[in-house]
């Protein structure tokens, strides 16, 4: 189209003819604002041509719409702005002037009203990334095209051509050194693209460059892409390799062929990187932590010998919200040696600056050697760190590891019969007939259940709970089914059932109990004992069951139950306490059911730690936020002027001796201290949207040293499954690392493990347009 100029904005050819504001041609009439030829038509500032539409500054054509100020016009581009200066419409009739006639190939010249140059923002088009100003003589100035130095004219005095062939250069391929790029970017390896079934080679017309214009000032960063690629790398668990991988490496130059992809060794350094800013951030939020933190302890094992120890912190902020963090992933020569973990953890709490901030501890090792890993870990902390009411309360089991504890020894003690249940359901989900047979008898037995049989999950005890239970009800249908059936002879005895049903009443104990655990949204160390106290009961009670099949199998869970509750009864009751809606009332009521008329002993034992912690946090000094200490003083400063000067108005009625007799009295009766005052009080009331942290928040000023108290101790990971996570899947042994991350520097298996849980918690980030990393939901 050449050169823009602001004479080319109207135009007349051969018989067309001008009145006043209108223009004629055959079947073409221009009137005002409308024209109409043919199947166009311009009304306003809409023209419809066939299936074209331009509304505003969008065209539609066929299935493509060209935004800003573009138009095409068969294979020719024509920019609106060659008929709207700016952003401004210009009417018809200002093109087109007086009574302007031209014949043949003469041209009708309308003058555009130039726009003022204080309206005009030059500099923020993206033609200007590609494009330079030069001067030249006269006033006038040229547009030079960075890459091919070809000019374009831009402005001659006050007019001003626009950007609108600069962009038309940079877009459609004009520019022979950008058009020799983008050819070598669309062609693959093997050459150019063929279509039309491969008779002959048609290559593709290339694509605008700039499909969004508003893109077009984002400027490539290698920096920012590396440390994003590591981050992807890291919370997906990417192999540090995939930078290695043909396909990735195609798939990168693809996006950004300015991308340098990097060695697997490189990567290691970015991710590293990653992990000591996450780590930095981390370490500043725990210089601000209110009050102490609660580890939990897991033991990984490799291929190797060497095997890893996993370390978390969880503590409850000042806002009172309960955060989990990963804190370390070290490798350890010997992870099953007390020596070895009590050395881990104590690396641990000074690297992390908090030595004096631990509270407790939390392990899934077995029953066995819980109490070796308690005596050695309590001794050898306790030289380095002020463990509170004597490490009483130091070394918490895990509550969900219990469970699967004693779910897996239940199984395993009838694993005979629930192999015959399970090849039972094997053989008779075989074929489409079996399960038509089995659903007859079933149906002539009048069996009532509405239960699917199911094959379980052998890692996962609650399936097979599940599956034994849906079992037990088609008992008789499995009896029938060998009668009539010669190939099946699998049908458990009547005393293998009456074991099933023995182990099912117990299991649901269990799995009652884990259900309401993973349904707490926030699951506070108070919420555990309501569930230990009832299992510790019913497997006491079930002991004494008058069928031996019954009380053979309460045994044996009550043995490893009973274990559990005896290390962790008095944590569990000191959590309880700290929920208002029960205090000291709960721990009586269910020590009176669990040990009768030994009872009050035991509940002495939960009193006395109380008020023992209780004295500890006393002699602590008792940070205040600036508004707490401000409402603090002055609720002192008015207790005390009270106190000395009485009541104003009393001297002046007569009760004098009054006063004196009350002085009396308070100083023979000194106040009681915030413990007995929240004992003392009413309970709550039981609600089921109960928040108990949003309410210690609310009355911290009411209670700021036992407030203070409560927030570490709900903060105690009593089971170190995390929120949102199954109970079931919760393994009861050591977990395995893999491989590949075996096989990586231990520095870099932390960094990875550690960084993954931390980026989970991070800020978006906002670089660039539409380049945001996603953030998961926070604790």
């Amino acid at each position: 189209m050449g050169e823009p100029n602001s004479n080319d904005n109207a135009m007349v050819h051969d018989d067309e003819m001008v009145d006043g504001n209108g223009v004629i041609n055959g079947n073409e009439m221009i009137h005002g604002s409308e024209m109409i030829h043919g199947n166009e038509m311009v009304h306003g500032d809409e023209m419809i041509h066939g299936h074209e539409m331009i509304h505003g500054n969008e065209m539609v054509h066929g299935n493509e719409m060209v935004h800003g100020s573009e138009m095409i016009h068969g294979n020719e581009m024509v920019q609106v702005n060659d008929l709207i200066h700016g952003n401004e419409m210009v009417q018809v009739n200002n093109m087109v002037n007086g009574d302007e006639m031209a014949h043949g190939n003469e041209l009708i010249n309308a003058e555009m009203t130039p726009q003022t140059t204080s309206r005009r923002r030059r500099k923020k088009s993206p033609v200007w990334e590609h494009f330079t100003i030069e001067n030249m003589p006269g006033g006038s100035s040229r547009a030079c095209c960075n890459l091919c130095k070809q000019t374009f004219a831009y402005s001659s005095g006050s007019k001003i051509a626009g950007t609108s062939h600069l962009k038309r250069h940079i877009t459609l391929g004009s520019c022979p050194v950008m058009k020799d790029q983008d050819r070598k970017l669309a062609l693959p390896p093997g050459g150019p693209v063929t279509d039309n079934d491969g008779e002959g080679t048609v290559e593709r017309p290339l694509k605008r460059r700039y499909r969004y214009t508003g893109y077009a000032n984002a400027t490539f960063d290698q920096e920012r892409s590396f440390s994003y690629l590591a981050k992807m790398i890291i919370l997906h668990d990417y192999p540090l390799h995939i930078v290695q991988q043909s396909a990735f490496t195609t798939f990168i130059e693809s996006l950004q062929p300015r991308f340098r992809v990097v060695d697997v060794e490189t990567m290691e350094g970015e991710v590293y990187a990653v992990f000591q800013k996450a780590k930095e951030n981390l370490l500043q939020a725990f210089s601000t932590m209110p009050g102490r933190i609660s580890l939990t302890i897991g033991l990984w094992t490799t291929s190797q010998t060497l095997g890893y120890v996993s370390l978390a912190g969880q503590f409850i902020d000042s806002e009172f919200k309960v955060h989990r963090r990963m804190l370390n992933f070290m490798m350890v020569s010997s992870p099953h040696s007390e020596n070895a973990l009590s050395e881990a953890i104590s690396s641990s709490l000074s690297e992390w600056n908090m030595k004096d901030k631990l509270f407790t501890i939390t392990l899934d090792n077995d029953c066995s050697s819980h109490d070796i890993y308690s005596a050695n870990l309590r001794d050898h902390l306790s030289n380095k760190n002020n463990l509170m009411l004597k490490g009483q309360l130091f070394v918490v089991r895990c509550y969900a590891h219990i469970l699967n504890v004693v779910a897996q020894d239940v199984i395993a003690s009838i694993h005979g019969v629930i192999y015959n249940i399970r090849e039972s359901i094997k053989f008779i989900k075989a074929s489409p007939l079996r399960e038509e047979r089995f659903a007859e008898i079933a149906l002539q037995l009048e069996i009532p259940s509405t239960k699917t049989l199911c094959l379980d999950v052998t890692t996962q005890w609650n399936t097979t709970y599940l599956m034994l239970l849906a079992a037990l009800d088609y008992k008789q249908a499995f009896a029938t089914l060998e009668t009539v059936d010669d190939n099946y002879n699998e049908a458990p005895s009547a005393e293998d059932w009456k074991k099933v049903d023995a182990t099912c009443n117990y299991l649901k104990l269990l799995y009652d109990s884990a259900h309401s655990i993973m349904a707490a949204a926030n699951p506070t160390a108070n919420i555990f004992f309501h569930e230990a106290w009832k299992i510790q009961l019913e497997l006491a009670n079930g002991t004494g069951h008058e069928d031996p099949t019954f009380s053979g199998i309460a045994k044996d869970m009550h043995e490893r139950f009973d274990k559990y509750w005896k290390d962790c009864s008095l944590v569990l009751a000191v959590a309880v306490v700290m929920d208002p809606r029960f205090k000291m009332k709960l721990v009586e009521f269910s020590y009176s059911k669990i040990y009768g008329a030994e009872a009050g002993k035991y509940v002495k034992v939960v009193n006395d730690s109380l008020h023992e912690l209780y004295k500890e946090y006393v002699a602590q000094p008792l940070p205040l936020t600036p508004a707490y200490a401000e409402q603090g003083e002055a609720n002192n400063v008015a207790a005390n002027a009270n106190a000395t000067q009485g009541n104003p108005h009393s001297t002046s009625d007569g009760l004098l001796d009054f006063d004196m007799y009350l002085s009396e009295i308070q100083s023979s009766q000194p106040a009681k201290c915030e413990l007995e005052q929240y004992l003392e009080e009413s309970l709550t009331p039981r609600i089921q949207e109960f928040d108990i942290l949003n309410w210690w928040k609310l009355n911290t000023l009411k209670f700021p040293t036992l407030s203070k108290m409560a927030r570490d101790i709900l903060a105690i990971p009593m089971s170190m499954v995390s929120s949102g996570s199954s109970i079931f899947s919760a393994g009861t042994g050591n977990r395995m690392l893999d491989d590949y991350r075996s096989s990586l520097r231990p520095e870099i298996v932390e960094a990875l493990v550690c960084a993954k849980d931390w980026l989970q918690y991070s800020p978006a980030v906002t670089d660039a347009p539409g380049s945001a990393m996603v953030k998961p939901e926070a604790s």
